[in-house]
């Protein structure tokens, strides 16, 4: 937020693993996520979706009737990501922290982050230069993955196959699918971690442009990996913007277990001249998720022409969701299905008998054509395994409509309630 500034507008964003000693004014944040933080003096302020979890010093739970908090004394499952250091004899290394279970504040509160540590010499210190043939091969004598600064056009997956392998971007990596494939697949083993990248879909549609495990890996008989669980962290996806970009699916999970950490999906809404629009950047769907007990803390999916998000997997958890629909369906007959208006930014599929989801929000704008209308925000079968606390859905400023929030739950936004929310407080 531009302190000095008036307006000083914001949108939004994610803090995690940190300690801010004098507190946080929040300002015109609309929506906020802060994970295992201590917040020293506090925090103030709320505009429209604030979450915490496992954080000191949050503020107390307060949602509905126009207030914006939730908040979660605990994180349920998490793991920091990877970092590069320098030890007291000069070596470069990388940290890799451990999994986290029901955790609160900060991992080194009281001592050294438990995890280990990799010398540098254990890892391909890759270039945009270096080939996928040349950073496979790496990958497959037992290297982990350093990703320098620059744009990797990938014109094949990398593919990671060894168990706890590490992938770590540096100033945000970024991969650019070049010829419609993936950039990433994994395989199906345990403890891989992928971190600090920007995944750019190219020009030629990429069915999916990253997949973690395959949909039917070992036999569909799960693996015991809750222990050493694969995880993303701050991994972003962009389908237009810099240049015209196509994808059918950004990222597809079909690993159990898996942590997703602060990961912003986004079809473009904007960028260079040419590169957005209905027919130019196309894609269908954000995130797939087929693997069971999945937990994704701070999830950003925005703008996906079907749904943003599509939830197979039982036993899954989201902390913090944030979606903008589209803007630019062009007529309400090019984003409707089966006589349902639009589609829900979020979807849990029919047969789910187990799923919660805490502080999630949907917002609508539609600038080229202000009649669209959604049916539901949010769409989830009505079992009592399935559970949704503080559900948001906004009218940003005019064109648009949410019919409801939640299934047929939840009041109508529209340009006559612009940026003010429509609240359910827990769904069923």
């Amino acid at each position: 937020m531009p302190y000095c500034e008036n307006p000083n507008y914001a949108s939004g964003g994610f803090v995690a693993d940190s300690r801010l000693q004098g507190g946080a004014l929040n300002g015109s944040q609309q929506q906020f996520y802060v994970r295992n933080s201590d917040l020293g003096a506090g925090w103030s302020n709320y505009v429209w979706n604030q979450v915490f979890s496992g954080d000191v010093a949050a503020p107390a739970q307060d949602f509905g009737n126009g207030h914006a908090y939730t908040t979660l004394a605990q994180t349920p499952v998490g793991r920091e990501k990877p970092y590069l250091y320098i030890d007291g004899s000069g070596a470069w290394n990388v940290f890799v922290p451990s999994a986290q279970t029901n955790s609160v504040g900060t991992t080194w509160a009281n001592g050294h982050t438990a995890g280990t540590s990799i010398p540098l010499s254990r890892f391909f210190v890759a270039t945009p230069s270096d080939s996928v043939s040349t950073i496979n091969a790496a990958l497959a004598r037992g290297l982990n993955l350093l990703l320098t600064p620059g744009v990797y056009n990938v014109d094949s997956p990398i593919k990671v196959k060894r168990a706890d392998t590490v992938v770590a971007g540096l100033g945000m990596a970024t991969l650019t699918a070049s010829n419609g494939n993936s950039v990433l697949t994994t395989a199906d083993v345990t403890g891989i971690d992928i971190s600090g990248l920007i995944v750019d879909a190219g020009p030629v549609n990429s069915p999916l442009l990253m997949q973690i495990g395959s949909k039917n890996g070992n036999n569909g008989v799960p693996h015991n990996q809750a222990s050493d669980p694969t995880a993303l962290q701050d991994v972003f996806f962009r389908v237009g913007g810099p240049h015209v970009g196509r994808a059918t699916v950004a990222l597809e999970v079909n690993r159990d277990s898996t942590i997703l950490d602060d990961l912003w999906i986004w079809r473009a809404d904007h960028g260079v001249v040419g590169s957005v629009g209905w027919t130019i950047n196309t894609a269908d769907t954000g995130l797939v998720v087929n693997g069971d007990n999945v937990t994704a803390t701070g999830l950003f999916v925005e703008h996906f022409q079907k749904y943003n998000v599509i939830w197979n997997g039982n036993g899954g958890e989201v902390i913090f969701f944030q979606n903008e629909l589209p803007y630019d369906p062009p007529t309400q007959a090019a984003y409707e299905h089966h006589g349902v208006l639009g589609y829900a930014a979020f979807k849990v599929a029919d047969n789910v008998q187990s799923f919660q989801g805490y502080g999630m929000g949907s917002y609508i704008f539609t600038n080229v054509n202000p009649d669209i209308h959604v049916s539901h925000a949010f769409e989830v079968p009505q079992t009592l395994g399935v559970q949704l606390h503080d559900l948001l859905t906004i009218n940003l400023s005019g064109p648009g409509t949410i019919d409801h929030v939640i299934n047929d739950t939840g009041g109508p936004v529209s340009s006559a309630n612009r940026d003010v929310a429509s609240q359910v407080v827990s769904y069923p």
